[in-house]
């Protein structure tokens, strides 16, 4: 493609929709459709404001600008790789982190969920002193966890050393080295013999049979950060069976299970799973209080 088939953003933007419409894109690592895909590829691709697209639409581009930008269309189209791998970052709300292949994308509903401290079931934040979360990946939910719970320690496990990687220059970037302990661990295996207030996960929980569909984008992800065994609960059973002994008396432990409530419930049939509402509704993230958990 000759850059001189184009000379401003506009040119270019209408160029990348119809680009990524005819390949025929997956879009489930952060924008949702062609166009908001686009938009920020072009905007993070030129430095511009990611926020402000309407003033450069007509400005004019350098030819070493558009080659720039048609490069990364081309890659997204042809390779389909996720945007974030593009960017090397990734957005939860207003929280950006730097992200490569060594971890899946960032996005989960726990994410939401965080700046409301998990009211009603977390009736002091204050009080919340030490939180575990499990499967960390890129980190990105301890830094959000440690901004909503000013008194806590963050103990963040991951099994593989790459994704700890990742995460501890996410930690370093938002300076909470000192609150945010990355450990190496098969979920509990090496975590600290001590209580905590919460415990938090958005594990791999993809079962067998969706494995096989997921859309090519998928595929550039670690898939041991997805794969979540025949029923996708493999490790959430791991998780609910250690939660007990780890959780102080009024503790809580929070799951996410992505679109697996259906594998969930038949897994845990005794558990009085609470599911909690997220903009996707109310079967993405489950919730079991330290009482719940120690019954017979």
């Amino acid at each position: 493609m000759s850059t001189a088939n184009f000379s401003t953003l506009r040119d270019l933007l209408r160029y990348a929709v119809s680009r990524f419409n005819q390949a025929k894109l997956f879009f489930g690592h952060g924008s949702s459709n062609a166009f908001d895909e686009a938009a920020y590829l072009l905007l993070h691709t030129l430095a511009l404001p990611l926020d402000k697209l309407e003033p450069f639409l007509d400005a004019r581009l350098l030819p070493e600008e558009i080659d720039a930008v048609l490069k990364v269309i081309e890659r997204r189209a042809t390779e389909r790789v996720p945007a974030a791998y593009l960017t090397n970052e990734a957005w939860l709300g207003d929280y950006r982190f730097y992200v490569d292949e060594r971890v899946i994308v960032p996005r989960s509903f726990i994410a939401e969920l965080i700046p409301e401290q998990f009211a009603p079931w977390v009736d002091l934040p204050e009080t919340v002193t030490n939180i575990l979360e499990l499967c960390t990946g890129s980190g990105c939910l301890p830094i959000m966890l440690a901004d909503a719970f000013p008194n806590a320690q963050v103990d963040a496990v991951d099994i593989s050393a790459d994704a700890l990687a990742v995460a501890r220059r996410n930690v370093e970037d938002y300076h909470l080295a000192g609150r945010i302990n990355l450990i190496e661990s098969d979920l509990y295996a090496k975590v600290p013999d001590k209580k905590y207030d919460l415990i938090i996960s958005n594990p791999p929980y993809v079962n067998a049979g969706s494995m096989g569909k997921l859309p090519q984008e998928y595929l550039h992800e670690p898939q041991i950060a997805l794969a979540g065994g025949t029923d996708g609960m493999d490790l959430v059973r791991k998780i609910i069976a250690g939660a007990a002994q780890r959780l102080t008396r009024q503790g809580v432990l929070i799951v996410e299970i992505g679109n697996e409530r259906e594998f969930a419930e038949a897994a845990f049939p005794d558990l009085d799973l609470t599911w909690l509402s997220t903009s996707a509704g109310d079967d993405m993230v489950f919730l079991l209080t330290a009482d719940k958990l120690k019954q017979p």
